[in-house]
């Protein structure tokens, strides 16, 4: 999802008249991918690789199931149960290995990763990012502890709102979720600019009724988007 710069102005925009109700700051933050997620196709593929060749042992497998193991003449019969043991082995770690290049591969598809990855984990991964860009551009920072982040994960389908400790003492969390379903919906429509722009209007709501600018209204966060 490419935006342009009048997009980015757009959500500026939006971002520096919510601020101007409020002593609050709001940040953007657009997030293309937050992990890979190569561990979690790591995992499936090694308990498939582990699990799903068992399933051979009670149907008798046996290394004449694989093609070059098993035409082999024996002549004596205490060697021929060796080898035979021993190629049995080998055909087994084959079908294994192949078992998980399979599985890792398939999983490796973006829309089968997500769907393979544990929601729980998916959350907290996009919230780890989340908080760590807050951290990042100093929304701890503020003055009155009023620092406000929207983030958006567009290949996790996931958007997270996060508050300074000044807010969290008198706004309750479950207020942000008119923002966080906003910025979805435009997301899902493919209008991630009036998704923000809504969201932002909703989180300056928000904090214009707890928290009213003061004599001094300093902006100490840049009114902008950060696509990362």
């Amino acid at each position: 999802m490419k935006l342009t710069a009048e997009d980015h102005a757009r959500i500026g925009l939006a971002i520096a008249e919510a601020e101007t109700r409020t002593s609050g700051e709001i940040f953007c933050v657009l997030a293309g991918r937050v992990s890979s997620y190569r561990d979690i196709s790591l995992g499936w593929a090694a308990a498939a690789a582990l699990i799903l060749p068992l399933a051979l042992v009670p149907l008798g497998f046996s290394a004449a199931w694989l093609p070059g193991f098993g035409n082999s003449w024996e002549v004596v019969h205490l060697a021929a149960r060796e080898v035979t043991v021993g190629r049995t082995l080998s055909a087994y770690a084959i079908v294994q290995a192949a078992v998980f290049l399979a599985v890792f591969m398939f999983t490796s598809i973006p829309l089968v990763r997500r769907a393979v990855t544990p929601r729980a984990i998916r959350r907290a991964r996009v919230r780890r990012v989340a908080l760590s860009q807050f951290l990042a551009h100093g929304l701890h920072m503020t003055e009155g502890r009023t620092g406000v982040l929207i983030f958006a994960a567009l290949s996790d389908h996931q958007v997270e709102v996060i508050a300074d400790e000044g807010i969290h003492t008198r706004v309750d969390r479950d207020v942000w979720a008119g923002a966080v379903e906003v910025l979805v919906r435009g997301l899902r429509s493919d209008r991630p600019v009036e998704g923000f722009e809504q969201a932002v209007a909703l989180c300056g709501k928000v904090l214009a009724e707890q928290f009213p600018p003061g004599a001094k209204n300093p902006n100490e966060i840049a009114d902008r988007l950060v696509v990362i």
